[in-house]
């Protein structure tokens, strides 16, 4: 049974780590990952699952494929059911779950930003009102939210002495740093995550311990999103000839290799020294 608009359900799977060993006994790497389900989200994940970190995936259905790999790897998996459209009931959400851990069992945290969404594809006037919200929404005002929520918590736990590394990683485009035609609520939320990221960037720079933030272009990545740039109407969208030549050509990264890259990144020593940055350089 799913959940409905706006409501969610949540599943846990906490594997010991050694025959009588409690399972926090070793301080875990936390990441918290928005949009898990598909594409490069759910190729990050299955990256993630390892016996040293603790996964929480935020998505608008769990994956049970993902709660089998995570006994098998030994991995502590936290799934949430959550409609990011919804994004105040989602950080409101985050917020309460990151002050019930404990940060002595918490080696360093981490948030990414990874879920959106493309509307309708044509110019803006005709972009049925609710997919509009929904894009900006879950494109731009979930990350932020989740961000300030993720910061305030953690923010918590340094005033309190704890002193593991912070990143807020946020999955942006190269549509947020070029205009394209008929993609207007899409390149607008990573435009304006690619902003928010500099200016928190900043932010952070002035407090004692604080976070690093990088808004990160992918590349193109082979998911259902190209899939449904490539089904456009060409009438409304005249860029829709670059999408299936890139296919064609076979220019698009897979969602595998893409992850791989992304999660790489997130481990650069210089993680955060640029605030936005692309995979391909």
């Amino acid at each position: 049974m799913s959940a409905a608009p706006g409501r969610s359900q949540a599943s846990s799977h906490r594997s010991p780590q050694g025959e009588g060993i409690p399972v926090n006994l070793v301080a875990q790497h936390l990441v918290i990952l928005t949009g898990a389900s598909r594409g490069m989200g759910l190729a990050m994940a299955r990256h993630l699952l390892t016996a040293d970190r603790l996964l929480l995936c935020i998505s608008r259905r769990t994956t049970p494929g993902l709660e089998e790999l995570a006994r098998l790897r030994g991995a502590t998996l936290v799934q949430w059911s959550q409609d990011l459209s919804q994004a105040s009931e989602a950080a409101v959400r985050l917020d309460a779950w990151l002050d019930a851990q404990r940060p002595a069992d918490i080696a360093s945290a981490t948030l990414i930003n990874n879920a959106g969404m493309i509307p309708r594809i044509g110019p803006i006037d005709q972009c049925p009102a609710k997919e509009l919200e929904d894009a900006l929404r879950v494109g731009l005002e979930a990350p932020m939210l989740l961000s300030a929520a993720f910061l305030r918590a953690t923010g918590h736990w340094v005033a309190a002495g704890w002193r593991g590394p912070r990143k807020v990683l946020n999955i942006s485009s190269g549509l947020g740093r070029r205009p394209m035609a008929a993609q207007a609520p899409y390149c607008a939320a990573k435009a304006g995550l690619d902003h928010f990221t500099r200016c928190s960037a900043l932010d952070e720079a002035q407090r004692e311990h604080g976070a690093r933030l990088v808004s990160l272009a992918p590349g193109v990545i082979d998911t259902d999103m190209q899939e449904h740039l490539r089904a456009g109407d060409p009438a409304a969208f005249p860029d829709r000839a670059r999408f299936v030549e890139l296919q064609r050509q076979g220019l698009l990264t897979s969602p595998e290799e893409a992850a791989a890259r992304v999660l790489a990144w997130l481990e650069r020593p210089d993680f955060g020294d640029e605030p936005v940055a692309d995979v391909r350089g």
